[in-house]
């Protein structure tokens, strides 16, 4: 992936012009609607008012937009923007947006939208999960109605790639505040109706600025149990799956002709979650035992039938800084025993592990809670809901553990902040991440992320798993879903049939 800003000034400056991909449709007889299956179904559709994935499965570069954007291969590259004009300090940044961009309820995109996204995101009473992308921020100045200038207080080395973050997306201020059930965007698809606990209906923008995309009409179904995600794809209720929770199945459908497979990388650091805020994950000593008690290969093999990629820190192999300390702790339960007896625990202690809905999630918990019972660690498993997840472990910091993928690219920061559910605080962790984003040159900043990544590994913060594959099953003659998964996305606009 592209994350230096030089390099995205210099893309936007020679791809000022370009459009998102959207394959035509073909001259004889064309078929233009498709079913793409998912895991999740998302508890809102406002991206920037909520943290789960499954929103921005559904709404990016879909129903709405952001002005630069991710593209499959993980580079940014325009959207709503036409282009950006940076100033010598990094410190002023010139947005022109594209004209003849509408919403869907035909409003035109002004400046002012931008101006009034960004501040609302910025808002103290913003549910926004990306904070960081505005925290830099001093003014926004709407300068005419296509010309947008964005002052910093500092200089921030990655400011520009946030603004292709899905909690980026620009609204209208007129519908903002019905974004999470009525979502009005500037993308190439727009609401048809949602019909909760099954599928989301969506038809294609006839007057969306950019090409016109070959699918009139995508249905989203929601489907979380594994089997019933394989049945379907066999029997033809779904053309796609996004990312199957069934890796078991992969030999069976890729021996189906009528299905094709892939499997492809996610930014995913899947991780078992400890609540170092309160005892007894507080102590070092018994966060290290926790991560020696658990053989992370053992979970790979178990949870996703080992299609994942080992990890020892909280960042994507896929990037250039990335440090391999997939040997920094090794499974040795004898030695956890011993920490725990130094932490004052010999005859261990219990714990509750709340699950997410995933397969990988509850799979491994399985797996996780037999490791820990092997050193003393009593562990009772609580699957919780999607939306009770969110609101208590993830803002209410009301866990001791839990096990989540975290898909957000180059998403470490999140040990640096305040609040953050893992309860975790170090100020060398935190200068380090600063310096990721104060640096000036490209070596400067790798050997920043380098060192928060050896940091928080040393600290067992939590305990490091492996990287989520994406495995996409579609039907033969379905062309365009995006083997990896740089962002959470599956952009409608890029499919078409043979």
């Amino acid at each position: 992936m592209q994350h230096s800003s030089c390099r995205l000034a210099l893309s936007l400056r020679l791809a000022a012009l370009a459009l998102p991909l959207a394959l035509p449709a073909l001259a004889q007889a064309p078929r233009d609607s498709v079913v793409v299956c998912q895991t999740l179904e998302p508890p809102i559709l406002d991206p920037a008012g909520g943290a789960a994935a499954a929103i921005r499965e559904v709404t990016y570069d879909n129903v709405f937009e952001t002005l630069l954007a991710f593209n499959a291969e993980g580079r940014i590259e325009p959207r709503l923007a036409e282009k950006i004009e940076s100033s010598a300090d990094g410190l002023i940044h010139t947005i022109t947006l594209r004209s003849g961009v509408t919403f869907h309820d035909g409003a035109a995109l002004t400046a002012e939208d931008v101006k009034f996204s960004f501040e609302r995101a910025m808002a103290p009473d913003s549910k926004n999960s990306q904070k960081w992308i505005f925290a830099p921020i001093d003014r926004i100045e709407a300068r005419d109605t296509r010309t947008v200038i964005i002052t910093l207080k500092s200089y921030v080395g990655d400011f520009l790639d946030g603004l292709a973050w899905a909690d980026a997306t620009i609204f209208s201020a007129k519908s903002a505040d019905k974004a999470a059930t009525e979502p009005v965007g500037t993308g190439p698809y727009q609401l048809v109706r949602w019909n909760r606990g099954d599928r989301l209906v969506l038809k294609r923008n006839e007057n969306y600025w950019g090409r016109k995309p070959a699918i009139a009409n995508a249905t989203f179904r929601f489907i979380s149990d594994p089997q019933a995600q394989v049945a379907a794809l066999t029997a033809g209720d779904c053309d796609a799956h996004t990312n199957l929770s069934a890796p078991e199945a992969v030999p069976q459908l890729r021996a189906n002709p009528n299905l094709r497979v892939s499997i492809g990388r996610t930014e995913g650091e899947t991780i078992v979650a400890m609540n170092n805020g309160k005892a007894p994950f507080n102590n070092p000593k018994v966060r290290e035992a926790i991560s020696k008690a658990i053989d992370r290969a053992q979970v790979n093999e178990g949870a996703i039938s080992g299609f994942g990629t080992l990890i020892g820190t909280h960042f994507s192999p896929n990037h250039p800084a990335y440090v391999d300390l997939t040997g920094a702790v090794k499974h040795d339960p004898a030695a956890a025993k011993k920490l725990l007896a130094e932490a004052g625990y010999p005859n261990g202690f219990s714990v509750t592990l709340r699950l997410p809905p995933p397969a990988y999630a509850q799979r491994g918990g399985e797996i996780v809670a037999a490791m820990l019972g092997q050193v003393g660690i009593k562990v009772s498993i609580e699957p919780v809901q999607w939306a009770q997840w969110l609101e208590r472990v993830f803002r209410q910091r009301d866990y001791d553990l839990t096990i989540i993928a975290h898909v957000e690219p180059l998403d470490i920061n999140i040990y640096a902040r305040d609040g953050y559910y893992f309860g975790y605080v170090s100020e060398a962790v935190k200068a380090a991440v600063a310096r990721t984003k104060s640096a000036k040159t490209e070596a400067e900043r790798i050997a920043a992320y380098q060192e928060a990544q050896r940091l928080i590994t040393a600290d067992h913060v939590n305990v490091y798993l492996f990287m989520l594959p994406k495995i996409t099953v579609s039907r033969a003659g379905l062309k365009g879903m995006w083997n990896n998964w740089p962002v959470p996305a599956n952009p409608l606009a890029q499919l078409s049939w043979e």
